[in-house]
């Protein structure tokens, strides 16, 4: 990735939770720019874990196991330790069984196949100890569907995700014929401190954003939330990167048009597309 030496002050803000900013920060300072940290999302707990506990109890019932975040793998695999259901040595990630989540059991109960959105998803299973059997082609809910519907007719489904998950996932498998549990492991919200944050950002001209970035769908409605909230109104000059067309069309929805999207939803080639608009306005300039 090369690096704009042409103005080495261009400025990026990053909409992502504080947590998972970093690696996005790194990148864009590759580029020579300086990232500005302030979230429009974060994670917390969903309403209740009753859902997820009650599936971990009865999770060698289930066909497949379906994640659409490394957040929802997170929380599986901590709920698992808290509730004292995950043996102490984890699963070799060539292994097809685990100790069973249910406390009446004490041999390995058959593992559930395991299907992720991507390969961040994918990487967090894998640091659990457990394999990937399948990986969505694109990373996106429509594709996972699509792949996993051979797979449907009469199979029980646990998917893992979020509470403001779209529908489109469970919707499919079960027209196909599946019966699908969803178990919410956390749920999003605006941080109310980045209020003020933006405000600060937004009333000094000299240093306002050259970019922003937006890693999801609700990174965009939030930001947008936010700067009504700070009476703040969105200079047209500021370029705004998308991760993928969900997020490039709930920038749309909102009346807001991406500058530039990502080939891919990575964190990779959402930095890529940046510095290829950048780019491309130095040769136009």
């Amino acid at each position: 990735m090369a690096t704009l030496h042409s103005k080495p002050d261009k400025r990026v803000l990053v909409t992502r939770t504080r947590r998972q900013a970093s690696e996005l920060a790194r990148l864009i300072e590759t580029l020579g720019a300086t990232p500005i940290l302030i979230p429009t999302i974060e994670i917390v707990p969903p309403a209740t874990y009753a859902p997820l506990d009650e599936a971990l109890a009865q999770l060698e019932s289930y066909d497949w196991l379906v994640f659409t975040s490394a957040n929802a793998v997170e929380v599986f695999h901590q709920r698992r330790a808290l509730l004292g259901r995950q043996n102490s040595d984890a699963p070799r990630s060539d292994s097809r069984t685990w100790v069973s989540a249910s406390p009446k059991h004490s041999t390995a109960a058959p593992t559930p196949k395991i299907a992720v959105i991507g390969p961040a998803t994918a990487r967090a299973v894998q640091g659990i100890g457990l394999p990937v059997d399948l990986v969505a082609p694109r990373y996106v809910a429509e594709s996972l569907a699509e792949a996993l519907t051979p797979e449907a007719a009469g199979k029980r489904f646990l998917l893992v995700r979020a509470t403001e998950a779209r529908d489109v996932l469970p919707e499919a498998l079960t027209a196909a014929g599946a019966h699908v549990t969803i178990a919410d492991a956390y749920r999003t919200q605006i941080p109310p401190a980045s209020i003020a944050d933006l405000q600060q950002l937004f009333v000094q001209p000299d240093a306002l954003p050259d970019a922003i970035t937006f890693t999801s769908a609700s990174t965009a409605r939030n930001l947008a939330a936010l700067l009504e909230a700070a009476e703040v109104t969105l200079p047209t000059s500021i370029a705004l990167i998308s991760i993928g067309p969900i997020t490039s069309q709930a920038l749309r929805d909102l009346g807001l048009e991406p500058a530039a999207e990502a080939t891919e939803p990575t964190l990779p080639a959402l930095v890529e597309a940046i510095e290829a608009h950048w780019s491309k306005k130095q040769a136009l300039s």
